[in-house]
């Protein structure tokens, strides 16, 4: 056997080298790498795993369909349990795991906690629930999408509904001080005091997530006087209150959001979740889609979908369909892809504006009525 020795060995060691190291690249191409991140465990689980099972949904017919290029889609799922310092946690495992783009996150605490992340990665993060304005509004985040309307329109919607159709006038409004559910009351508070004579607000109170009692609130918002309570956070705190209240025999509207609207909030309040107000996207159960997907879901979990399942399917279908259109995972072509191409999702035809909001999603009002959620005005 010939010795290799000096600059012929180091020529065939570079080759060696270079070849290995083009097969794995090319190996890594062949595939899209999905990131979902959102809360799997704990009290807001009913909220993300929805958005798990639409990403696996929808990446199943993608590649039963032959991929995107002929790459298969796989998913990178993690969970950050809705908390702030985990979204940031959950965004480096991403990024260390190679994610193209990212679905999620959830709540939009662990979402700001996130983005900065995928901001210096350059990664496109969409969210099907993160309603925080800031989130686009502020021009903080050009990374950041989502297939869900802001808390300005849904802190809008709430107070319109109770000046003009509950016709209240002293409201108390209440929040979990978290990023979502002050940032909503902040909204509230401001549209009822620049209403005029028509609405006051009587008490702007914040209290603490997990407590196990709440009567000290209630009790202030019975001295309030107020007529109905509009509330920004999460179920777990809603339906603690909402029984307490109810249990005092207070009988004021209780109006709250998109973190309330969820059955999960309906089997802990029981009873008492009944007349309880709160804003929730449009329904687009309507929309052949829709139903295609809701189908499939019954079909594949035996259940039917929850809360922001068709958010999640439409985001997913927005952030493959912009790699599809595009020819690419690059940050820039997927921005673009994403603010010039309509697609059709389980939310109807959609695109994004210059700060990621989607174009033609908005909320509407539902109330608890014989122990479901009906929508009572769009």
């Amino acid at each position: 056997m010939k010795k290799i020795g000096g600059k012929s060995f180091i020529i065939v060691l570079s080759l060696l080298f270079c070849a290995c190291f083009t097969f794995s690249t090319s190996f890594a191409a062949d595939v899209i790498k999905l990131g979902v991140a959102g809360a799997h465990s704990g009290d807001l689980a009913s909220y993300g795993l929805p958005s798990v099972k639409a990403a696996e949904l929808v990446v199943k017919n993608v590649n039963a369909a032959g991929g995107i290029d002929g790459k298969k889609v796989v998913l990178l799922i993690e969970d950050d349990a809705c908390k702030p310092e985990l979204g940031s946690n959950v965004a480096t495992k991403l990024l260390s795991e190679g994610a193209d783009v990212v679905m999620g996150h959830i709540c939009s605490g662990s979402t700001k906690a996130a983005l900065p992340l995928y901001k210096e990665a350059s990664i496109i993060c969409m969210s099907p629930s993160a309603t925080n304005p800031p989130l686009t509004q502020s021009g903080d985040y050009p990374n950041f999408y989502r297939t869900i309307a802001s808390d300005d329109a849904q802190a809008r919607l709430e107070v319109d509904y109770a000046l003009n159709v509950l016709k209240v006038k002293k409201i108390a409004v209440i929040h979990d001080k978290g990023d979502y559910g002050k940032g909503l009351a902040e909204f509230a508070k401001q549209f009822i005091e620049s209403s005029g004579v028509k609405g006051q607000v009587v008490l702007y109170e914040g209290v603490t997530p997990g407590a196990v009692d709440y009567s000290a609130v209630v009790q202030k918002i019975k001295r309030s006087g107020a007529e109905a309570v509009i509330f920004g956070g999460y179920h777990p705190e809603a339906s603690k209150i909402v029984m307490q209240m109810r249990k005092k025999r207070m009988k004021m509207y209780f109006i709250s959001d998109d973190g309330v609207k969820d059955d999960t909030f309906i089997k802990v309040a029981g009873k008492y979740a009944e007349g309880v107000y709160a804003t929730g996207p449009m329904d687009t159960s309507k929309n052949p889609m829709a139903i295609k997907a809701t189908k499939e879901h019954q079909e594949a979990y035996g259940s039917d979908p929850g809360a922001f399942f068709l958010n999640a399917y439409a985001a997913t279908q927005a952030l493959l369909n912009a790699i599809d259109k595009s020819g690419s995972t690059d940050y820039k072509a997927l921005s673009n892809a994403l603010k010039t191409e309509w697609v059709e999702t389980t939310l109807g035809k959609i695109k994004f504006d210059d700060k990621g909001d989607a174009i033609g999603i908005g909320f509407a009002m539902y109330q608890v009525q014989d122990g479901v959620y009906v929508e009572v005005s769009k």
